[in-house]
């Protein structure tokens, strides 16, 4: 779906963009293809530049409740520095690589609820304008897929997935915001937890995977969260028994006593250094604010091949989620734009 708008900045007559994204899903880190389509207006006009914004739907938390905005984390100038002549049609491909901390928008096709786009802007005659916008489909990395795979067959239940405003302590982490895919317990760890978030941060060397479980309240105890660590590289992904090892994750997970970092258990290639600590902002919160996907959220998945992709998404489909894209960021327009990534 491709969203067109004439540049009012420049008013009637003037040039118009969209931008073609290759089909399918890239994964974190990949490559990016795509074309930029230009049409000149009624006269000509100097194309100062052409720059692909990607931006996504990110939750804050704030001391007056939670809010969403759309969050700028990466820029990419495909072209310009020439003239685009009356009624002139012009294509410029163009490939960009992602972030590798892109979030994950889908697991085996199914949407995860996450809103991820693509705004092309275009600067003609010292004013820019931001042309079209299409959604942006991200699929899993290997690793990150093994281990959404190993606790869809351990009896995790995919429940929501949001991106949440800050940082994570002791954590490569760098863009502003990270990913939490929500899992309900499997029914052998539903006494020690009431709720597991798996956060990924990609890197070139492999990922971090953060767990944090929200712990019952005991009868002698308060509720609080447990937290966990563990890096793995991108190599033997094919080789490794993610089932038990993501159980025994779990195992340490359910025994944690408040938050604290537990060494990963494949040696030095996976160790890590720092204190993990989900803090900075706020984090703790409730999350009543998440976006489900769709009626089939909060559901026990059931072990299968395709572990928690399985009835993830009861009756959402891909096109809902193109609407929610073009809905939630032209919206932003109307109240006065984007918060960008300084």
């Amino acid at each position: 779906m491709v969203f067109k708008r004439l540049l009012g900045s420049i008013g009637v007559g003037g040039p118009t963009v969209d931008t073609a994204l290759a089909p399918g899903a890239v994964l974190p880190g990949g490559r990016l293809a795509g074309e930029v389509r230009l049409k000149g207006g009624r006269a000509a006009f100097d194309i100062e530049h052409i720059t692909l914004e990607l931006t996504a739907r990110v939750e804050a938390e704030t001391d007056d409740g939670e809010h969403e905005g759309a969050v700028v984390f990466d820029r990419f100038k495909v072209g310009g520095g020439f003239r685009l002549d009356e009624d002139e049609e012009r294509t410029l491909p163009f490939t960009v690589t992602l972030p590798w901390e892109t979030p994950v928008t889908e697991l085996h096709g199914q949407p995860l609820g996450i809103v991820l786009g693509v705004r092309t802007e275009l600067g003609v005659a010292g004013a820019k304008d931001k042309g079209d916008l299409d959604p942006l489909r991200i699929a899993p990395l290997p690793v990150q897929e093994a281990v959404l795979e190993a606790l869809g067959q351990l009896g995790f239940g995919f429940k929501s997935a949001d991106l949440e405003y800050g940082r994570i302590g002791g954590t490569g982490q760098q863009l502003p915001f990270y990913q939490e895919i929500e899992l309900t317990p499997a029914p052998r760890y539903a006494h020690a937890m009431r709720e597991v978030e798996v956060t990924f941060l990609a890197n070139a060397g492999g990922v971090e995977v953060v767990l944090e479980a929200d712990k019952p309240r005991g009868l002698f105890s308060a509720g609080h969260d447990a937290l966990t660590r563990f890096t793995v590289g991108h190599a033997g992904v094919e080789g490794r028994d993610w089932t038990a090892e993501v159980d025994g994750w779990m195992r340490q997970l359910a025994a944690g006593h408040g938050t604290r970092s537990v060494p990963a258990p494949h040696g030095p290639a996976d160790a890590y250094g720092a204190h993990a600590d989900k803090g900075e902002h706020g984090h703790g919160h409730d999350h009543h604010g998440h976006h489900t996907a769709g009626p089939g959220a909060g559901t026990v998945i059931a072990a299968g091949a395709a572990g928690l992709a399985v009835g993830v998404v009861g009756g959402m489909v891909a096109a809902e989620v193109v609407d929610e894209v073009g809905d939630f960021f032209e919206g932003d327009d109307e109240e006065g734009g984007a918060d960008e990534e300084a």
